[in-house]
């Protein structure tokens, strides 16, 4: 099932292009890396995804619904986690489970599966001894930590990853790697993320999107590598 698709999309700031020529496909049950050197639009890329941001031509659609028929989740870690002032006033726990909120309205009561739910992603980043910390005591990495926990609890269709594993250490990014894997192995979730290591993350890649430079200088999606063999080039 097709999650996402971009046509032709061209997009900049001010009156300059930054991407042009974008078109590309994320799949259900894909785990993907987008990839490409220091300034090659990622993160727009990114958020023309998610629509946050509008195309200047072109199309961006996204998927209404999710494989289940529901109403389709999206899980998105921007990048700059590390930006929660130290006088943050909620716990770990408090935050985490704020993402099962989206399942349903804000004036829910929380029920067993979404405590469950909450503490299953706490675990699975290692941050659930620490549930009562409150979020300003944290680290830069520990908070990288809890918003990808909070991602998780809400169960998502679309994970949407924008340089996850800045600050961790290579055992650290390598239990990442295994714990996105999981995730569209058991769950049948789609994994996109933003990644600068890809020697090291590409055994468990499906599928490789680079942005590439033009001869004009701005940059395109030019390059969909199949890591997996069954899935075939967007272009």
């Amino acid at each position: 099932m097709e999650l996402v698709a971009m046509d032709d999309v061209v997009f900049g700031f001010d009156d300059v292009p930054s991407l042009e020529d974008v078109s590309l496909e994320i799949r259900s049950g894909e785990f993907v890396a987008v990839t490409g050197p220091n300034g090659a639009s990622k993160t727009t890329l990114l958020r023309l995804m998610l629509g946050l941001l509008k195309p200047w031509k072109g199309k961006v659609s996204l998927a209404p619904r999710g494989t289940s028929g529901r109403k389709l989740t999206i899980g998105y870690v921007p990048q700059q986690i590390a930006a929660f002032n130290t006088g943050f006033p909620s716990s770990i726990l408090e935050f985490v489970r704020s993402g099962r909120y989206s399942k349903g309205s804000w004036l829910r009561r929380l029920n067993a599966h979404d405590h469950a739910m909450t503490e299953q992603a706490l675990k699975q980043v290692g941050m659930w001894h620490l549930r009562h910390r409150k979020i300003g005591e944290l680290s830069g990495g520990q908070k990288q930590r809890i918003c990808i926990a909070r991602a998780l609890a809400m169960e998502p269709d679309l994970l949407v990853l924008d340089e996850p594993t800045t600050g961790m250490d290579q055992d650290s990014r390598f239990g990442f790697y295994e714990l996105m894997k999981a995730q569209t192995e058991q769950y049948g979730r789609t994994v996109v993320m933003v990644t600068h290591g890809l020697s090291e993350v590409s055994p468990y890649l499906d599928r490789i999107i680079e942005l590439e430079r033009k001869e004009d200088g701005k940059w395109r999606c030019c390059t969909t590598t199949s890591c997996r063999g069954h899935f075939s080039p967007a272009h």
